[in-house]
């Protein structure tokens, strides 16, 4: 066991301004079947197979008579809202039933719920309303509306739920002999999170406000840009001006991760929730580039998208005598949200992107120079687009740069003083999205300890937020998260309560300090990148031949036979135990998928631990050095923009010294990286101020088996109050599970404290 000593050695280093925050967005049902409280599936009938396979109009409902009920768009609601239930019921009831998102509605007994819904009647109808179960057991009094206008009207009835159920149904019958047309049928809980109309679900909200967060980037990530360039499509790309207003008037659209996307969670709602959390909003805008299908706004017809940001900000912070302030203030919010951050693209790679974006940053200077601008380098930690975003930057002098990236736990402590050589002179880092790739404690405890370097670097990271932050676990696209769901239940991940101790102890300064006599750290994974080598399709077909394997030491060549790459089938050729080495090869696309190419393996010591060189990758347009080690976790050290065409023979050359990787094709150096070894440090710590209570707050971390002894010399962490997170390294918290983390809270009784085995803690000063 090690015994340190703690010293503090000076008050008030670099601020920490609004360092860490949250990021929504809308993939995993994380806003429709999540966060929104609408509790109605597909409640304007506008669901379609472009949305997702097996949607179709009627999606989520059940017609009893569906011979009496047909969707129509004769008379529409809006242009925005062109399909509605056009019923004719006979001599019986009709009833149209929804039955909610995952098995059904959650309902309480004694709580209350608004239903609403547009109608226009034919002839004058009768419609009964009411809640009831799987079963068909009715959950709720009746609750009776008279539909007596020809045109569209909106009607609407609390009601109160007389059971529990998490199989709940709405239920809306419509009394014989009654011609109507139905649209926008909607349930809300009254008790939204802060009653607000058009809301929040109440536990999610109040989870997220327990974080403690400094700021919320929305809507997206990938969400934002993946789209066409008309705002009108139903694929376009999100434009914030189509999320406010009346939700009947929003458009529908097809979400970026497969599925309908209402907009009734929209800039409005998302700017409340902002304010509701204590968080400052952090928007993120298309910068009229969508480089997921190659897509560019011509620059000659960019100032509506470049409008589009000022009247965003106009929107948020302008007086109500303005154009968008007024809006503002119509939606009920006449006071100014404060908007202090925005980001223009989101994980953007190639020219055409960084073409456009200085239109952006000296329209929105010029008129608004007090907002923070923040550029984005790619979805990489690395490599020729990681680049290209510093350099727009620095070129633009854009405030932040944001920087993404999902690696294995081993990268995380590989690179833990990444941030220790930027330049504390230039854009700060935006670390926007983040994770380890699973959500068991030891990633948590491994992020926790990669997040004392972003406080340590608060000169050089301006802000962070670990992604994504929500997932419904009947309608998973991407996790890890930090807060998995159902429409009853909530289950906060371990990682989310790192980030959570991390938000809620932040501070405002940097203080110096040491702890002395630590033991020395433990280095891992430093070995030569040596081991079989060979080849692996990437559902393209591929040819290779010319293969040739070089010993730079010994000058030895070895030459292999070629072969022909299919689907995902992998062919290991040959081994090496040397430290400097070549492989030459030459390549062919013939077939297969256009998106792909296929991957060169090599420094296989065992499965699954290798790397492999990317050629085409996402969207065949990568050329990635990755690192595929436990558990399958993969990292991307290094990515440069490629893409495989079809029919052309290319030459590849990839050289390994050590732990020092460089590629090239076709005679143009492509990849260049080191591969860092896993360095494990006995304890991970941080320590800051708190101006605003008086009170330091030292971070500390054990991401090993072994427990640390501090001693406390400095007087004023005696009689401090200590909060300790630990479990077994495997431990995960799932939904309908209780929290499987142990969580201490516990006075400093004398002059040293032990910090576990697997920890993540802080120590407050009394």
């Amino acid at each position: 066991m090690a015994r340190c000593k703690l010293t503090i050695k000076s008050d008030f280093g670099v601020p920490l301004n609004d360092l860490f925050g949250i990021f929504f967005e809308d993939l995993n049902h994380a806003a429709d079947g999540g966060l929104y409280a609408e509790m109605v599936q597909n409640r304007s009938f506008e669901f379609e197979p472009v949305d997702h396979e097996g949607y179709h109009e009627t999606y989520a409902w059940e017609i009893n008579h569906p011979d009496q009920a047909v969707i129509s768009s004769d008379q529409p609601l809006n242009s925005k809202n062109l399909h509605y239930l056009a019923v004719k019921s006979g001599a019986e009831d009709l009833t149209v039933t929804n039955r909610g998102f995952n098995q059904g509605m959650f309902v309480q007994e004694d709580h209350t719920y608004l239903f609403s819904m547009f109608a226009s009647a034919k002839e004058k109808g009768m419609v009964q309303v009411f809640l009831e179960n799987s079963q068909h057991q009715q959950l709720s009094p009746t609750a009776v509306i008279a539909v007596d206008v020809p045109g569209w009207k909106k009607y609407q009835v609390v009601i109160k739920a007389n059971q529990d159920s998490i199989e709940g149904r709405l239920v809306v019958k419509i009394l014989p002999n009654s011609h109507l047309n139905l649209d926008m049928i909607s349930l809300f809980p009254t008790d939204t999170f802060h009653h607000r109309e058009n809301g929040v679900r109440r536990d999610l909200g109040e989870a997220l406000a327990a974080m403690h967060p400094k700021f919320m980037r929305f809507p997206g990530g990938c969400l934002v840009h993946d789209g066409t360039l008309d705002p009108n499509d139903r694929e376009s790309m999100y434009r914030w001006k189509n999320t406010i207003g009346p939700v009947e008037k929003r458009p529908t659209r097809r979400n970026k991760w497969g599925y309908n996307q209402t907009l009734g969670l929209g800039y409005y709602e998302y700017f409340q929730l902002a304010e509701d959390l204590g968080a400052k909003p952090l928007p993120v805008l298309p910068g009229g580039h969508d480089p997921h299908h190659k897509r560019a706004v011509p620059i000659d017809q960019l100032q509506p998208w470049i409008d589009d940001a000022l009247d965003l900000i106009e929107f948020a912070n302008g007086d109500t005598d303005t154009k968008w302030g007024k809006k503002r203030a119509e939606l009920g919010h006449p006071k100014p949200f404060g908007l202090e951050y925005l980001a223009i693209g989101n994980e953007e790679v190639g020219q055409a992107f960084f073409d456009r974006y200085p239109y952006f940053h000296k329209a929105i200077r010029e008129r608004y120079p007090n907002i923070k601008l923040i550029n984005t380098s790619g979805p990489f930690a690395s490599g020729s687009e990681f680049d290209r975003g510093w350099k727009s930057a620095k070129e633009n002098g854009s405030d932040f740069v944001d920087e993404h990236y999902y690696m294995s736990t081993d990268w995380f402590l590989a690179n833990q003083h990444r941030y220790d050589h930027y330049d504390p002179k230039g854009p700060k880092a935006f670390l926007g999205e983040y994770a380890s790739k699973e959500n068991k404690w030891y990633n948590a405890v491994v992020e926790a300890s990669y997040m004392t370097g972003l406080e340590r670097n608060a000169d050089k990271v301006g802000l962070a937020c670990y992604a994504p932050l929500l997932a419904n676990v009947d309608y998973i696209d991407w996790d890890p998260v930090l807060i998995f769901l159902n429409q009853h239940q909530i289950a906060p991940t371990v990682n989310y309560y790192v980030q959570q101790l991390f938000m809620t102890y932040q501070g405002t300064h940097n203080v110096q300090y040491s702890i002395d006599g630590l033991s020395d750290p433990v280095v891992k994974d430093d070995q030569p990148i040596t081991g079989q080598f060979g080849f692996e399709g990437d559902l393209a077909e591929v040819t290779y031949n010319n293969v040739t394997f070089t010993d730079r030491k010994s000058g030895n060549q070895q030459d292999f036979n070629g072969g022909q790459l299919l689907e995902r089938k992998r062919q290991l050729i040959g081994q090496t135990d040397s430290d400097d080495y070549t492989l030459s090869f030459d390549a062919t696309k013939t077939g297969g998928r256009p998106d792909k190419g296929f991957h060169l393996i090599f420094g296989q010591a065992s499965d699954p631990d290798y790397f492999m060189w990317v050629l085409g990758g996402w969207e065949n347009q990568d050329s990635i050095i990755k690192q595929r080690g436990a558990h399958g976790m993969e990292s991307d050290w290094d990515q440069c923009q490629w893409t495989m065409e079809s029919d052309h023979q290319y030459h590849f050359d990839i050289h390994v010294h050590d732990r020092q990787i460089t590629t090239s094709i076709d005679g143009h150096q492509f990849n260049e990286i080191e591969i860092m070894p896993t360095v494990i440090q006995p304890l991970y710590s941080n320590m800051t101020f708190d101006e605003k209570i008086k009170s330091y707050y030292l971070k500390l971390v054990n991401v090993t088996d072994k427990p640390v002894t501090i001693l406390l010399k400095d007087t004023h962490f005696q009689n401090g109050q200590y909060r300790e997170l630990s479990a077994d390294p495997e431990t995960e918290n799932k939904i309908g599970e209780s929290n499987n983390l142990k969580i201490n809270k516990t006075t400093v009784d004398g002059s040293s404290i032990r910090v576990q085995p697997y920890s993540v803690n802080v120590l407050i000063s009394k």
